[in-house]
């Protein structure tokens, strides 16, 4: 599988309200073949994320992955 990779950007909101809102819209009109590749480069990285995590020596918020099971269908 091939990953496109993507320009980086950024939406300023004025409330965490509102940026809950643009987040979810956003998902919602993202297509579905884009969320499945979004899902799989996850999966195949989650390792690598968890490792930077565990190994960064750091106090604050730790980044949680959840690997899920797609279902087909």
């Amino acid at each position: 599988m091939k990953i496109k990779r993507k320009r980086i950007w950024v939406n300023k909101t004025t409330s965490f309200k509102e940026a809950e809102e643009f987040d979810i819209q956003y998902y919602l009109a993202m297509p579905r073949s884009e969320k499945i590749e979004t899902i799989q480069f996850l999966r195949e990285n989650v390792g690598k994320i968890k490792k930077r995590i565990k190994n960064a020596h750091r106090k604050g918020l730790l980044r949680t992955v959840k690997v899920i099971q797609q279902i087909q269908g």
